[in-house]
This record gives C-alpha cells, structure tokens and sequence, in this order.
C-alpha cells in the first residue's frame, strides 16, 4: 500500500514531540496489558444489557485472557498484520476485547457505530479493505447478519464475517464457536507471534470514518501516539486516576465512545460501565451502586439524564464530572446539571482528526464555562485567520486551525484530502469557524464547512443532498441546520418542487431504500419557490440556515 497519504510530520517537530513528553514509546496497548497484571482481579468493564435481569462483570484477568484469545482466532483467520479489521457493535464487552484483539494481532481495527447502513457500510468496508467485519447479528429489531451476508459478495478484501448472536447463517463465523470456545492464548508460539506483531507508539492504532462535507467519508488514521496526545487533555482537565470509573453513553463505534469510553479508561486502569441501548433513568439507578464518577458525552445525554432525575430524584454521591462536546450547549445545561446532577460540566471543542484542541477545567466557574468552549490546550498550536491565512484580532470570527502532536496521520489512501486538510505553512484546517474571547477561551461560532451536528453526530449533507436529487418531485434541494433544544441541531430539507410537492415521509422512505441511515434523514421539510442564490449561482445557505431557525 502507498503511504503517500502520510502528512508530513516536520522531524525536528517529532524531536520535539518526544523531548517535550507529548509523544511517548509506549502504546495504550500496552498500558492495558501491564493493567492486567497489576489487578487482574479489578473490574474492567459492567456491561447492562436490556433484557437482562443482572450485569456482565468483565475483570481485568478475564479481558487480559480474552484480548490474548480473540487475537489467536484473528490469527487463524488469516489476519495479517496492518489489516483492518471493521467492528460494528453496541456498547458491550465484546467491542474493547474485540479492538485491543486486533491491535494484539498487529491489525488496525475500524470502529463503526451501530446506526450506518448499506449506504455506509459499503464505502467504508471497500475502502478500507476490511479482512474482517464483526457484527451483532441482530440489534435494536434490525438484522446486521442479513446486513453483512448482503454486503459481503461485493466485497473481494473482505474474507470473513463474523456474528456475536442468533443463528449462524451463510457462510458467517459465529463468534462464540470460533473467538470464545477455542483456548486459542494455548496455542503453541502464539505469545512470540503476538509479541513480534504488537504495534509501536508511531503505529497505526485505529481507523475512524468521519462524515465529510463532499459526501465521501474520510478515512482518518490515528497512531497511538496521535490518539494518546488527542486525549490526554481529558484526564487532566477531570484530574481522573485509575480509581475512578467511567460511564459512555455515546456509542463505541464513534470516536467519542471509542476513545474516552474505551482506549483511554482501559489503558489507565479504570472500571467503565456500559449500557447496550440508552436508558437514562437506568443510568441514573446504577450511579452510586457502580461508583462512577464521569462521562464524556454530547449535550442530548446530559438533558436526558436531567429529565430523568427530576422526575425520580436519587442520590448520586460519585458523580463528579461530565465533560460535553460535540454539540452546542444550552447556557442553562451547566446549571441544571449542578442543580438536579450535583455534577460540574466541563465543555470542550475538538474533532477526530485533532482530539481535544480546548478544554475548561473541572470546576470552572459558570460564567467560565458560558464565556466559551474552553482554553486552549496547551501543547496544541491553534490559530485563527482570515481566507488569506493572516491572523485575525482576538474578538473576530476566522478560520480555526490547529498545529501539534495529536494530529492523524493523514486520510488512508485519501492523499488529496489530507493535502487538502493542510495549509501550505502546515497548519490542520478544521472546517471551524470561531473567535478567541477576552479571558482567551475558544468560542466556536460556525462552521466553514457544511455539516450538520445532531446528537454530536456529523450528518453527511452533501450525500443526503445528492439522494434527494434524484427524486421526482424534487428540482433543487438544501439540506441545513435548525437549532435543537436537546440534539443541538436537526436537519431540514429545503426543497423546490418539480410540480406537486413531495412530503416528508416521501423523502425519508427515498432515503431508506438508498440505504440511508436513518439518524441522518432530515426531520422537517420547507417547500420555496425558488433558492437564494449568490452572483455565481451557489445556493446561500446561512440565508436557509437563518429562515428554517427562525420558524422553529
């Protein structure tokens, strides 16, 4: 495979990295298996699944044998080492045995959130050249197993799917009869195999797809070095320690859930609690009994666990810290949080491709935390400048771009999108908009790209556009935002009608039967005459943006 998607990381800038300790030779791989042999006896993970009358307890002894098992059935599967291999589960211990499995066998796991569908699924699992793709046979009502049996046949880098559940169909591995039955840790050798193949600080550690803004998913590639820079503002802004315990409400096949409700907790010792589906009056029953102490989340999860409280209030003596991202947050959430939660919110900004870039403090003030989307990182370079790359004054909206040592390592096999994701002088464009304010905080304002974030989940609008255009009843589209109390924002589709006008369910059946995930659908529909547009013809959006808000 060409690597001439690789950014290019300047050496004296890696030097410096390492010298200043924001780079290190130690992988969270690592970290986890010296867990393991600390306190093997600990609790890694309490799994809640709905349906079930008790929890799954998984310690750290039985993940250290799992990791070691699932890495030996990836072996026998023929896993090569820089593979990928494509996992799209829910919220349960399978998912971090199943990542740190491939990382032990030397492949690349791809994370993948429940919601994506055949649309998705098949860009993604093509592009990648996924050897192997996990799935829950069934989730939620709807069949994964059909889903990958469907996929698979167009699918010539895929050799196996493998189903945790149901009955075993097609040619599907069933993951109990071939990852967990087998003593595969006793296999002669396998421990010097592993050893020779467990990856390096500067190795590829996980393949996350984000939404772009051209409709094409970018392959964002993470070391374990960029991953551990990306978090490492987290820990220190809560001041977590191995004692504490982590729930993660987002879901582990994106980068929230993924990183600080999987890689990180594990790496550094913690207990993380899970729930395969939301249930915030369930969450709030387990929060003292689990001792948990934190979560990172988007704002949506923060107002269901407020609802739920008030309406059943419990004591929640461990709760300390929800740190929230990913969407905007309501002025009032940090009060009520206190109010009904007795927890500090702690808001920051970042994105897959950069990790945290700001972040407030735990027990930052309520004016702190309403003055902006936090401080800047301290090791994290972060400018704002106008369309001619110059600086603008501290107060006046920009371009945001950031420089560091949490930067991917570039869009796998996507070279001319990580050229264009970096300025010509090497700075990181983010496709944000923001200001510094008086006290420094980062403000984001907007976005210079056009994406919608609902739920924290960036929403591919380009594609959903270029859907709806085909269409009957449709002549021009535009999909943009509207504010959301509790989702942060909703889409809604701006249609001229080619005669009768379309309805809305007529646009979200168009998009079910492309294979649309439905989190993405738009959730209203206005009908013009005709779109606003610039000297040249482009459709002015903020002009949309700015009438579907004020009709909300």
């Amino acid at each position: 495979m060409s690597e001439d998607w690789r950014r290019a990381v300047d050496p004296e800038d890696a030097a410096h990295f390492r010298a200043q300790g924001w780079w290190r030779d130690t992988t969270g791989l690592d970290e986890l298996l010296d867990a393991v042999q600390r306190h093997p006896h600990k609790a890694a993970m309490v799994c809640y699944r709905k349906g079930d009358p008790l929890p799954t307890v998984v310690t750290y002894g039985q993940l250290g044998t799992m990791i070691d098992r699932f890495a030996g059935a990836f072996l026998k599967l023929g896993v090569k080492r820089g593979d990928v291999v494509t996992i799209q589960l829910p919220n349960t211990w399978e998912f971090p045995a199943l990542v740190f499995g491939a990382m032990r066998a030397g492949a690349i796991p791809n994370p993948v959130p429940h919601i994506y569908r055949e649309r998705e699924l098949s860009f993604m699992l093509r592009h990648a050249r996924s050897k192997v793709y996990i799935v829950q046979s069934e989730f939620k009502g709807y069949s994964y197993r059909d889903l990958g049996l469907r996929l698979k046949p167009s699918l010539p880098d895929l050799a196996h799917l493998v189903t945790i559940g149901g009955p075993v169909s097609g040619d599907a591995v069933d993951f109990t009869g071939f990852f967990v039955r087998p003593l595969h840790e006793h296999v002669d050798g396998l421990r010097q195999e592993l050893d020779a193949r467990r990856p390096g600080p500067d190795d590829p550690a996980f393949l996350m797809f984000t939404s772009g803004t051209t409709g094409q998913p970018k392959a964002a590639l993470h070391s374990h070095n960029t991953a551990w820079s990306a978090g490492r503002p987290l820990p220190e802004a809560l001041r977590l320690t191995a004692e504490d315990v982590c729930f993660m409400a987002s879901t582990v096949g994106h980068l929230t859930g993924f990183f600080w409700g999987t890689y990180l907790p594990l790496s550094t010792g913690q207990k993380v609690v899970y729930q395969d589906e939301w249930d915030p009056r369930g969450l709030i029953d387990v929060i003292d009994r689990e001792g948990i102490t934190w979560t990172l989340s988007a704002t949506p999860f923060a107002m269901d666990m407020i609802e739920a409280q008030k309406a059943q209030p419990r004591p929640l003596s461990t709760f300390r810290a929800f740190a929230c991202g990913g969407a905007p947050i309501p002025p009032s959430a940090a009060v009520a949080m206190q109010e009904h939660l007795g927890v500090d919110l702690v808001s920051l900004w970042g994105m897959t491709e950069v990790g945290i870039c700001s972040v407030h403090q735990l027990g930052s003030s309520l004016s702190t935390l309403a003055a902006s989307d936090g401080k800047q990182v301290p090791f994290m370079g972060l400018r704002i400048v106008d369309d001619d790359l110059q600086p603008v004054p501290d107060g006046t909206e920009g371009r945001l771009q950031a420089r560091g040592p949490s930067i991917i390592l570039g869009y796998r096999d996507q070279p001319e999108l990580t050229r264009d994701a970096q300025t010509p002088d090497g700075w990181f464009e983010t496709g944000d908009l923001g200001k510094r304010m008086p006290d420094g905080g980062i403000r984001i304002t907007g976005r210079s790209k056009d994406i919608i974030i609902r739920g924290g989940q960036n929403v591919p609008v380009v594609e959903i556009e270029n859907l709806l255009a085909q269409h009957g009843k449709i002549r021009d589209v535009a999909v943009v935002a509207y504010p959301d109390e509790r989702l942060g924002e909703r889409g809604c589709a701006v249609v001229v009608p080619e005669g009768t006008p379309p309805t809305l369910r007529e646009l979200t059946e168009h998009l079910e039967a492309a294979g649309m995930a439905k989190q993405f659908w738009p959730e209203r529909l206005e009908i013009r005459e005709a779109m606003p547009r610039t000297p040249s013809g482009k459709i002015q959006k903020y002009v949309l943006r700015r009438d579907v808000a004020g009709h909300s």
